[in-house]
């Protein structure tokens, strides 16, 4: 079978990408792939992050004759001409990775382009169907992304019901979890992993038992409600360490702010950064427990890191968080 996949890939960062690799290595095996990604994937004022590229070596990658970087997301004219490619590939199957409705409309337009008078069939991959962070136009352009798409796959039973408010003609679609993430390397040593931590990041650790937040920061991943939980754990368990590692998508004032006003230095350690892929491991193995206090979710990627690790998880019993983790 011949399949294109469209998302984000090498050099752009973050879990999609990481994703939409391990999909291409995946269908490869017994299938024709070629990856087409962003070569501009946010406008910078809309990006909140310090970079939207990969700054080290991806643990997993697109190789790059099969990672054709043509997207612009933010210039119609591009969607037709990037459409038009793709029609010639004579795909038998397109899959889009799907989270935000940003991508509604040039989703549609590349779609149309591309399968117009042709066998070509559309399939979604929905992280999310209705983002966890809305805005006026999001159930518009949520009923636009969906025109042309021929089937369905859902991570979640969340999602799934999402996805059922807009599926109107009830076309195919698929739930399976979402899969565990095995590419940052194998279990080591806490002790180990806490040194190397340590040293390349500048924080201190010790012997402490570590609560681990990991992934950007935004207000619906419930960071200030863990720092102000903190202030009652640390009264029972005083060894207790909160380590956050990841990048802010918002402004941190408030979050030091209230570290400080509780008096929490020595329990709350911040790695304000996006992580690179080959130091996720020592993160997550340095780590006694994962912390997921999200007020929203449809699914998580450090849920299956996590599990990789086989690290215990406390999270929100919320949308799809709740459904992968048994008590």
């Amino acid at each position: 079978m011949k399949i294109i996949l469209v998302g984000t890939a090498y050099p752009m960062r973050g879990g999609i990408a990481q994703y939409v690799a391990l999909l291409f290595h995946e269908l490869s095996k017994q299938n024709d792939v070629k990856v087409y990604s962003f070569k501009r994937q946010y406008p910078e004022f809309l990006f909140p992050g310090k970079t939207q590229y990969e700054t080290g070596e991806p643990a997993i990658k697109v190789p790059d004759e099969k990672n054709i970087i043509a997207i612009d997301s933010v210039n119609p004219f591009n969607w037709i001409l990037t459409g038009l490619k793709i029609r010639k590939e004579n795909a038998d199957l397109i899959i889009y990775k799907y989270w935000i409705p940003f991508f509604a409309i040039q989703y549609s337009v590349i779609s149309f382009f591309a399968k117009v008078f042709k066998e070509t069939k559309v399939l979604y991959i929905c992280d999310n169907v209705i983002p966890h962070e809305r805005r006026f136009a999001d159930l518009l352009l949520t009923k636009i992304a969906i025109l042309f798409v021929d089937y369905f796959l859902v991570q979640s039973k969340t999602v799934e019901k999402e996805l059922k408010q807009f599926n109107k003609k009830n076309k195919p679609y698929v739930l399976t979890p979402h899969p565990i993430y095995n590419i940052f390397g194998d279990i080591t040593d806490k002790k180990d992993s806490v040194k190397h931590i340590e040293s390349k990041f500048k924080v201190e650790i010790n012997n402490k038992k570590i609560l681990l937040f990991f992934g950007y920061i935004r207000k619906y991943k419930g960071l200030m409600n863990i720092i102000i939980a903190m202030d009652v754990v640390r009264k029972k368990y005083p060894d207790a360490l909160l380590l956050v590692a990841g990048e802010f998508y918002e402004d941190s004032t408030p979050y030091y702010a209230k570290i400080k006003e509780l008096e929490l230095e020595d329990n709350i350690s911040i790695v304000s950064d996006f992580i690179p892929d080959e130091d996720v491991k020592y993160f997550f193995c340095s780590a006694d427990s994962v912390i997921l206090p999200y007020s929203s979710a449809s699914q998580s990627g450090i849920v299956q890191i996590a599990y990789h690790f086989n690290k215990p998880i406390i999270a929100s019993n919320i949308g799809g968080i709740g459904e992968v983790i048994v008590d």
